[in-house]
């Protein structure tokens, strides 16, 4: 199997080395990541202006490139502009959660859907800032149940979120609502700094990623689609 690993901490972080390393073990390793940290770029892509791209090394993959532009186009460049086959695309790790309506502004994510939208599959990996060793930790058996229940035969992209102290159960979720929100503070020089903070309100299901991970402490994966058709409001119309 032929596997990209990307993310938008940058090619530096820990979270992309350690999953490097950890996917040699499923087959040939390619790195194609972001030069610098692009956190919150969504899916982004440069159109505008000529990006670098060079090749560096990493130790155990067969090749890597830091490409200074956002998740989106790494994989982009990977796959158009190299002319890369790959059999998955992996994202992450993040530094941080990627649930409920946090994941339209992921990077993390994008770079999945990316991948989805060239036709491979792709699977987006996230977790909680403080720590690596607990996604590490349970990293082995979600590969292992998405391969035993066939995940890949049932959606394209699908993402991965293991919270601190997680209880090990993993569970099948669906989008959740909103998980972070903003506080606008001004600045000197006409200037306002946006300051996040955590608007997550439990519900009394279990289905949303956001109760699955910070409610109830367990292992979240998540199908997702790149089509946004409102197919509600779509069958609505057509009748």
């Amino acid at each position: 199997m032929r596997i990209c690993i990307t993310n938008d901490d940058g090619i530096c972080s820990e979270g992309l080395l350690r999953l490097a390393e950890w996917a040699t073990a499923l087959g040939e390793v390619y790195v194609y990541a972001p030069k610098v940290e692009q956190s919150a770029k969504s899916h982004a892509v440069e159109i505008h202006k000529p990006f670098e791209a060079k090749q560096v090394k990493m130790d155990g993959v067969v090749r890597a490139w830091a490409v200074d532009s956002t998740p989106a186009d790494c994989v982009r460049f990977a796959v158009l502009g190299r002319h890369e086959q790959f059999d998955l695309v992996i994202s992450g790790v993040n530094r941080g959660l990627n649930i409920g309506q946090d994941i339209m502004y992921s990077g993390t994510c994008s770079a999945a859907m990316e991948a989805v939208g060239l036709g491979i599959n792709a699977l987006a990996l996230s977790t909680e800032p403080e720590t690596f060793d607990e996604a590490f930790a349970h990293l082995d058996r979600i590969w292992t149940y998405i391969q035993a229940n066939d995940l890949y035969g049932k959606a394209r992209l699908w993402n991965v979120n293991i919270p601190l102290h997680t209880t090990g159960e993993i569970r099948i979720t669906r989008q959740g609502g909103p998980y972070y929100s903003d506080d606008f503070h001004p600045e000197a020089n006409d200037r306002y700094r946006p300051m996040g903070k955590e608007v997550f309100a439990p519900t009394a299901g279990s289905d949303y990623d956001t109760d699955c991970v910070l409610k109830h402490s367990c292992i979240s994966l998540t199908p997702l689609t790149i089509d946004r058709t409102d197919m509600t409001a779509f069958q609505l119309l057509k009748k």
